[in-house]
């Protein structure tokens, strides 16, 4: 049963879970995406996500929480300058965890971990495409008036042969 078991363990103790997911952590930071298990992804997300929240009000204590969890000083700095900004009107969802298959050696469920503002694929801001209708407007006159006259043209030709034989 798992009554009360909120974290993966990850099959480390709390040490080693803790100082690898600051280093997994720093590396997303530093790099913006990073690959992983599955399983370490989904941890990650948990570690990072509220670290994310509090660089958004950028204040000493928050700086210390955050490099209290981190334990470095350049990530910290980047995770304040730059990533900070970008996600300031985000109300949550920092990362995204998009799965890539097993890997070769032993099968493992492995994952792509991302920060979602820094992915340039699948950004929101698309450029606009100029507006096309479908529905069938006026066209251009040059192309509507020699048609008709073609037409009446042609009709005339006609009436005029059919008189001509009848007159025969």
């Amino acid at each position: 049963m798992r009554h009360g078991k909120k974290i993966n363990h990850l099959g480390r103790k709390t040490a080693h879970r803790k100082s690898m997911l600051a280093n997994m952590a720093c590396s997303l930071i530093e790099h913006k995406r990073i690959n992983t298990t599955v399983a370490k992804a989904k941890a990650l997300r948990v570690f990072v996500e509220p670290l994310v929240t509090k660089s958004k009000e950028d204040t000493t204590h928050n700086r210390r929480l955050v490099f209290s969890k981190l334990r470095d000083k350049d990530s910290v700095s980047e995770l304040f300058r730059e990533v900070a900004p970008k996600v300031a009107d985000r109300p949550g969802g920092y990362t995204r965890v998009i799965k890539l298959g097993n890997r070769l050696g032993d099968n493992a469920d492995m994952a792509m971990i991302e920060l979602v503002d820094y992915n340039e694929t699948y950004n929101l801001e698309k450029p606009e495409k100029k507006k096309s209708t479908r529905r069938a407007g006026k066209k251009k006159s040059t192309t509507d008036s020699p048609a008709p006259q073609a037409e009446t043209k042609s009709e005339d030709t006609s009436s005029e042969s059919k008189e001509d034989k009848k007159e025969e």
